[in-house]
């Protein structure tokens, strides 16, 4: 329309040079226009005979007016309108019915019309490219755009503004660079649309150069190009240049001040945004909803509670707390300051929500596994008045992923596809990611596959969806795929396949990812440090974790969790403790990882009493709900301790029905404990769960009527494991030596060297006879004599791994083994023994917790039972693929 309008000023300007006007008043042209047809001649008569620009605007509405409302008459208004232009009158009325039908949605209908169209100007293709880029085709603007012989600056800033709105912003600036080339020169509007697309991918040079353009060709910079600037500025990361042109700037307003609050506050300068925020009052300018949403998503993301609530309170000062912008805005300070009860209470009382509030809720609630309450206003939402493309889709997906809940996924499906929701990236990603999840990789693949744009985001969902299940050599070979289709690797991929490398415990993996973290210049980001500090130590490098932990520039609740979880699987309960303390005292809140950690800390450690303790804090001083796993740490070291009437009243007391993981536990503390009637009851719980494929249970039950010599007992569980389709899975340890991975089962003769590691084990035998050791040939449950018995313990996997190392390693270095299953006592033993007689150091990580043996002692408080097949992260998988682990070198 404006452009209508500029070319019809084109005509009307060379009328008026040719003709003396006489002033004439505009509501003679209307008055003449709604008399019909005769007034329409008579007002285009009257038409020669103007010279207020005001008239000349208000007959071209009048035509235009005409055309839309009476079709017969618009036909006549185009004559009359024609009547002295230099227009091609046909064209003019092609393109008149081209904005009729494109306003109407006919975009075929306007698409056939244009193809016939036997003269086309400029006018015409600008109204077809704009139509493109509505509907997002930014193909066929660009065909069109190629196609024109002659662009106005109209037409360069139309293209320019499509690529910056379809998140194109280089591009954008490819194309405006490109019309600097030419004879049409970018205005305002040319300058303002190139920069309103900038995200991270512009650079502080970038902008500085459209900046010099803007002096160079002495565009007159309105408020509204300077304020966009000056978010350019701030969106680059140029917080010293943005200050700089603030202050140049002669005129300010309003959105002068939110810009650079919203600009400091995302890059963290808190306190240079309050003072912005003090100084646009001072100035005479009130905050508005934008001011106090930037401050308070800021506030959410540096975890600033005092600051927030404060915010809160000048929010109730200012009367906008009825805006549903500033509202939402504080629903997403109190979700990620877990404020869930306080968020709900403000949800409640709000006079006005959105679809943006219900997401928040619903996200909140996902992320702190509250996944039934995501669920219920999720149903809650699809009963609202509000557009389904306002549902969130990506989020109840990720709920459906959490909780591996393959129906409601395939629901939510069906759902986004006949929304159409399904072609959105975020959606599209969730997808991959909830098929991913539930263990539908086939689904996954053929997502993933059919994506249109497969960028570092799917690609990061697909690998963590492989990580999620254990299948780590799977996601070590997508990584590679990766690389090969030159997809840049971000914070989230490194710190997923990171957490792949530490599942498999292969130090050397680790630090080549760690080299190539380097190299792309990730070592500073708090997510990858964090990762990387968890996999040196689950790798059992706890010297390399600290090292990584101290020399954090940053840290948050992220990084002080993985450091305390660090500590605690290493079994340093007191460190683990301290760490703990130093984090509430330097103002990070616990959070239920938190906890955790310091209750697993507690259980391998049998620390009742502290356990007892930070359980009521976490509940009565910080205010959290205890979940699942919390109660199972709990009960955990209560019955390591024997305590059985505390556990089980614990386990009476919890919200929901005990788990396998809880009766698996109790279980097998009553084999140490010698509790053979707890242990009955225990079996008969886990029996009873629907789906029970876990081998552990059937196992630690048959060890427990194996030691007690009850072999009939033996014989029904191993024919339920049968009826059930349940399979033990084998015991497994493997070593990595010279960047190559060695797999050993229980008496293994597959290894190349198996002679000379029978020898060494058999050497190392003598050696601790003579120490004093003697075998427990009770964690022997096979129906044979003792020493049958004793020659079997002697060919565990952990000590043929060992028996390896000690024969291809030098002999100042340490030993790391890694096992899949829990370590039975006798190993336990003869591991202290062998640690004093070679004189080294040797770490065995079961599925349990890491044990340090050195000079005939292990620094973990075990209480150990017998070779329980607990199965660890890795699985049957991690047992199929190992072999192959070479080929994933990244050299």
């Amino acid at each position: 329309e404006d452009e209508d309008e500029c070319e019809g000023g084109r005509w009307k300007s060379g009328w008026a040079a040719s003709v003396r006007l006489e002033r004439f008043g505009h509501r003679r042209i209307r008055g003449a226009a709604s008399k019909g047809i005769g007034g329409l001649l008579t007002g285009g008569r009257q038409f020669n005979h103007m010279n207020n620009p005001k008239a000349v605007n208000q007959w071209n509405r009048t035509v235009k007016r005409l055309y839309s409302t009476h079709r017969k008459y618009g036909m006549n208004a185009i004559d009359a309108y024609a009547i002295k232009t230099a227009f091609n009158l046909e064209t003019s009325r092609h393109n008149n019915q081209l904005q009729d039908l494109l306003k109407r949605n006919q975009i075929s209908e306007a698409s056939e019309l244009f193809d016939r169209m036997p003269q086309r100007n400029t006018l015409s293709f600008n109204i077809m490219i704009s139509c493109h880029l509505k509907l997002g085709d930014l193909f066929h603007a660009r065909e069109l755009f190629n196609s024109m012989s002659d662009r106005t600056a109209i037409t360069w800033t139309t293209l320019i503004g499509g690529y910056a709105q379809n998140n194109q912003p280089r591009e954008a600036f490819s194309l405006f660079v490109e019309m600097l080339r030419t004879d049409v020169r970018p205005d305002s509007v040319t300058f303002t649309t190139v920069l309103s697309g900038c995200d991270e991918t512009i650079t502080k040079r970038d902008v500085s150069q459209v900046h010099a353009q803007v002096a160079k060709l002495g565009v007159r910079a309105d408020l509204s190009l300077c304020n966009t600037l000056l978010d350019s500025y701030c969106k680059s990361q140029s917080l010293d240049l943005a200050f700089d042109f603030f202050m140049e700037m002669g005129l300010r307003d309003t959105i002068t001040f939110n810009t650079m609050i919203t600009g400091f506050s995302r890059e963290g300068a808190i306190g240079d945004a309050v003072k912005f925020f003090s100084g646009m009052q001072s100035y005479g300018f009130r905050p508005t909803n934008f001011t106090f949403a930037a401050l308070l998503r800021a506030c959410a993301d540096l975890n600033d509670t005092a600051l927030g609530l404060l915010i809160h309170g000048l929010v109730i000062k200012a009367n906008v707390i009825q805006d549903v912008f500033v509202c939402n805005a504080l629903l997403d300070f109190y979700s990620k300051h877990d404020f869930v009860e306080d968020m709900r209470t403000l949800f409640d009382q709000m006079p006005v929500l959105d679809g943006v509030s219900y997401n928040i809720l619903i996200t909140s609630y996902a992320k702190n596994a509250q996944l039934n309450e995501s669920l219920y206003l999720f149903k809650q939402l699809r009963l609202t008045n509000f557009s389904r493309r306002d549902f969130p889709f990506a989020t109840m997906l990720s709920v459906a992923a959490n909780k591996q809940d393959i129906k409601m996924g395939r629901q939510l499906h069906a759902q986004a596809l006949v929304t159409n929701a399904d072609s959105e990236t975020q959606v599209a990603n969730a997808l991959v990611d909830m098929y991913g999840k539930c263990g539908k990789f086939e689904q996954a693949n053929t997502l993933f596959r059919s994506l249109a744009y497969t960028g570092t985001i799917p690609w990061t969902v697909i690998i963590s969806a492989y990580v999620h299940h254990g299948l780590d050599p799977k996601a070590l070979d997508l990584f590679n795929e990766m690389r090969r289709a030159d997809i840049h690797a971000d914070q989230s991929t490194f710190a997923s396949i990171l957490n792949a490398s530490a599942n498999l415990a292969l130090i050397s993996l680790g630090k080549q990812l760690h080299a190539r973290l380097i190299t792309a210049r990730f070592e500073s980001n708090v997510y990858c440090a964090s990762a990387l500090l968890d996999m040196y130590a689950k790798c059992g490098s706890l010297r390399d974790s600290v090292a990584i932990f101290e020399s954090m520039p940053e840290r948050n609740s992220i990084t002080w969790n993985a450091m305390i979880s660090a500590y605690a699987k290493d079994g340093d309960a007191e460190a683990t403790f301290r760490l703990f303390d130093e984090m509430a005292s330097l103002g990070f809140r616990p959070d239920h990882v938190s906890f955790l950690s310091v209750l697993t800390a507690c259980s391998h450690n049998g620390r009742v009493d502290e356990a007892l303790r930070y359980f009521d804090t976490m509940t009565r001083t910080c205010g959290l709900v205890p979940r699942r796993d919390h109660y199972a740490s709990l009960v955990d070291v209560l019955c390591r301790r024997g305590r059985f009437a505390e556990a089980e009243d614990w386990m009476e007391r919890m919200p929901f029905e005990p788990d396998e993981i809880m009766w698996s536990s109790v279980l097998n503390s009553c084999r140490i404990h010698k509790n053979l009637e707890f242990a009955k009851r225990a079996a008969r719980e886990l029996f009873e769960l629907d789906g029970l494929r876990d081998a552990a249970a059937y196992v630690t039950m048959s060890n427990i009527y194996a030691e007690a010599g009850d072999w009939d007992d033996v014989a029904k569980v191993k024919k339920a494991m049968r009826e059930r389709g349940v399979r033990k899975v084998p015991a497994n340890s493997w070593v990595e030596v010279d960047r190559e991975v060695h797999v050993f089962s229980v008496n293994d003769r597959s290894h190349p060297l198996s002679k000379e590691i029978r020898r060494k084990i058999d050497e190392l035998a003598e050696r601790m006879e003579a120490e004093g050791y003697q075998p427990d040939v009770s964690c022997a449950l096979q129906k044979v004599d003792d020493v049958a018995k004793a020659e079997s313990l002697k060919y565990h996997s952990e000590r043929l791994a060992i028996a390896f190392a000690l024969i291809k390693t030098k002999e100042s270095l340490p030993i790391v083994v890694m096992k899949n299953l829990r370590a039975c006592v006798d190993c336990h033993a003869a591991i202290k023994v062998i640690s004093r007689i070679v004189g080294r150091e040797i770490t065995v990580r079961d599925s349990s917790r890491f044990h340090r043996f050195k000079d005939g002692s292990c620094f973990i408080l075990c209480g150990l039972d017998c070779e329980t097949e607990l199965e660890f992260i890795l699985g049957v998988v991690f047992l199929m693929a190992v072999q192959d682990l070479r080929r994933h070198s990244f050299k």
